[in-house]
């Protein structure tokens, strides 16, 4: 993790719970153009909406000024998870047992890099899934060297 990722993610937790929500995740990017971006992503139970997002971001932004971690210029953004959020965290797979996931991965396996089913273990960064096949199900097990990411998926 990112000194910046970690200092920004300890100030903002308990802003952001202030807030009525949760920390899902943080990260600062630099993207096409050599941009850098730092994105706040919040959540909670009955879902993030407009207000949510603005709320955290008019008390982070201040705070932000204050830590001045960040040398140069970058946008500040603050949005919700997402539906199909993508799971790092051993927090976020032991939250998300018995959901549809997304495995995707380096190369190809039984015929894929893509594999959709429902997240059913997460132990030591592997994730086993139950795959549906007609009227058959299947376990499939993905080790964490193979796995380039796990999301939620919307049936």
């Amino acid at each position: 993790m990112s000194k910046v990722v970690e200092v920004v993610t300890k100030m903002a937790e308990p802003v952001v719970e202030e807030a009525g929500c949760s920390l899902w995740n943080v990260e600062y990017v630099k993207e096409t153009g050599g941009h850098w971006f730092l994105r706040v992503y919040i959540d909670k139970a009955d879902g993030i909406n407009i207000e949510d997002c603005e709320r955290v971001s008019r008390a982070l932004d201040p705070k932000l000024d204050e830590l001045d971690v960040i040398s140069g210029q970058y946008t500040f953004e603050v949005s919700s998870a997402g539906a199909e959020r993508q799971l790092k965290r051993d927090s976020d797979f032991a939250q998300f047992i018995g959901h549809l996931v997304e495995v995707k991965l380096y190369r190809a396996v039984s015929g894929g890099k893509e594999h959709v089913g429902k997240l059913i273990a997460y132990e030591n960064g592997d994730v086993t899934i139950e795959m549906v096949k007609g009227k058959e199900t299947e376990l499939r097990k993905f080790l964490k060297n193979d796995i380039a990411m796990v999301r939620l998926r919307i049936a």
